[in-house]
């Protein structure tokens, strides 16, 4: 059985990426799936060697045949997102509904494919991984999130790998959506702030409701001590176990600007180490 495990934050700026590319250091052979499609970084640290790109097709978008076209003004009297303007379409507006295609009495207008943006497969240092770029302004990125997935699945089949790790868009919108639903557990990495707190008790409700387990990692935890006792004591009053905690240390910036994983850039650091009891204890919880 495929086992898929994602790391969440709630907000941006958590260090999720960084996190989940020093899990995949550890774990060896896996396959990874960058779901944070709008502003995914993970290829940064990872420097995957591309096999394949395809087309994303996540809409349609509506195309006025100008010769057939007589200005009758029905696309526009009807197109609630103020895209039809006779005998052109804004694109950008354009939602892909339909509508316009349906009240036209020429048959003037016909729905495209729109390509939305590009889905990738490649290889990594670590293994397989699945990943996708939306073009800027393009929207439906939980259907973008659910393909990476799908092709993420396909992947660990191709290459007999049993485990999936994620790596999750920040926020609790569609694409944070689609990427908790039905995976085995999600790594929430939170940070001792204001904001952070409040963003993980809003991801932490929205895995409630999608009944998937959670776990907490304290990032940058002795930024805050009150703050990181707040977390540790709400987690333990909910039942949430809370893996652990990582200190400030800016061996984690020097290993981003070198390109490199943290157990790549500095194996022996103490930072690694509970890094890997860290992933040894979600395997354990993602396997039960």
């Amino acid at each position: 059985m495929t086992t898929e495990i994602a790391v969440i934050s709630g907000k941006g700026g958590t260090g999720k990426t960084t996190i989940t590319a020093a899990f995949a250091s550890i774990a060896k052979k896996i396959v990874l799936a960058d779901c944070d499609v709008d502003a995914p970084d993970l290829h940064i640290l990872l420097q995957p060697n591309i096999l394949s790109t395809s087309d994303y097709i996540g809409t349609k978008v509506a195309i006025i045949d100008e010769s057939l076209c007589t200005n009758c003004g029905l696309c526009e009297q009807h197109c609630r997102y103020d895209a039809a303007h006779p005998p052109v379409i804004d694109p950008i507006a354009c939602e892909g509904c339909g509508v316009c295609e349906y009240v036209c009495p020429e048959t003037a207008v016909r729905m495209e494919d729109n390509v939305s943006g590009l889905l990738f497969e490649s290889e990594t240092r670590y293994g397989p991984m699945a990943h996708a770029r939306l073009h800027a302004g393009e929207g439906n990125s939980g259907k973008v999130v659910t393909e990476v997935r799908k092709r993420a699945l396909d992947l660990g089949k191709k290459y007999e790998l049993s485990t999936i790790l994620i790596d999750g868009s920040p926020g609790i919108g569609c694409p944070v959506i689609a990427t908790v639903t039905g995976i085995h557990l999600g790594v929430i990495v939170t940070e001792p702030t204001l904001s952070g707190i409040h963003d993980m008790k809003r991801v932490l409700s929205l895995m409630k409701q999608f009944k998937t387990t959670p776990v907490v990692i304290i990032n940058k935890f002795d930024l805050n001590p009150d703050m990181t006792h707040e977390i540790e004591s709400f987690c333990k009053e909910e039942g949430i176990e809370v893996l652990g905690t990582i200190p400030f240390d800016s061996v984690m910036t020097k290993s981003m600007v070198a390109a490199k994983t943290l157990p790549e850039f500095a194996p022996d650091h103490p930072i690694t180490h509970t890094l890997e009891g860290m992933w040894q204890r979600i395997i354990a919880l993602a396997s039960k």
